[in-house]
């Protein structure tokens, strides 16, 4: 069964032309019933960014550590 979390930037990082804001939130979907959005590798967050924002997450080497969640479910 799928979980359902939101991901929000803890604050505003600036990392190798790329800019991250507390506003760009996004809702993502596990594909296993995980407590952590970023069990495998934010496989679906570095997705949703990169749809929703045109952000790279790796490009701005992101850490679990730059971000809050909530599961909505």
């Amino acid at each position: 069964m799928a979980r359902v979390f939101e991901v929000t930037p803890k604050r505003i990082k600036r990392s190798n032309g790329t800019v991250l804001t507390p506003e760009m939130k996004v809702t993502v979907t596990t594909k296993m019933n995980v407590s952590n959005p970023f069990y495998n590798g934010a496989v679906e967050i570095k997705e949703a960014y990169m749809r929703l924002y045109g952000f790279d997450y790796k490009k701005a080497c992101c850490t679990q550590s730059d971000f809050s969640f909530r599961a909505l479910d």
